[in-house]
């Protein structure tokens, strides 16, 4: 089992926001979006609600379980 998220699918909606913008507008660095991007990094529920905030979406529809794995 491991969290799945769509923020890359967010930043392409969102006028194909680049990683580096949604870092600073959350708060954090580039790398730490590309790592919660590719998996690698699973970020604190409060960066989770920020991410899903400036999306403006729950954080359900930008982070999911993936069973099986």
């Amino acid at each position: 089992m491991r969290l799945g998220n769509s923020i890359k699918r967010c930043r392409f909606d969102h006028d194909d926001m680049s990683q580096e913008a949604l870092a600073a507008a959350v708060g954090v660095t580039r790398q730490t979006i590309h790592s919660i991007e590719k998996g690698k990094f699973i970020p604190s529920t409060l960066l989770a609600m920020k991410i899903a905030r400036f999306f403006s979406k729950t954080v359900e529809e930008v982070f999911f379980i993936v069973d099986g794995e």
